[in-house]
């Protein structure tokens, strides 16, 4: 059977066995350097309270959040794009496909 990618989908290269991640989305396991990792800042006071609290001149504290998601979910989320064939090949960072 023909591979689609030549690496499996996958960035492990000839490590091996490596460990599995749970999906925050939907709870699937997927090997670690499959999944997709999204950080994002989190505040847990609501945005339009903290814009008055910080009109006021309190600080408002910002946690970073890392999210990890199975290819499914990150690409019905829009986290990545399906690419075609040629541009599949290309080197691009996360960012820039987003």
């Amino acid at each position: 059977m023909p591979k689609k990618r030549k690496n499996r989908g996958r960035k492990k290269g000839d490590k091996g066995r490596e460990p599995y991640v749970y999906c925050d989305n939907c709870g699937k396991v997927t090997p670690r350097s499959k999944a997709v990792r999204l950080t994002v800042p989190y505040s847990p006071v609501p945005p339009d309270l903290a814009r008055e609290l910080e009109k006021q001149g309190a600080i408002i504290s910002r946690y970073l959040v890392t999210k990890t998601y199975c290819i499914n979910c990150a690409i019905f989320f829009g986290i990545i794009k399906v690419r075609p064939r040629e541009e599949r090949k290309k080197k691009i960072p996360l960012q820039q496909v987003v």
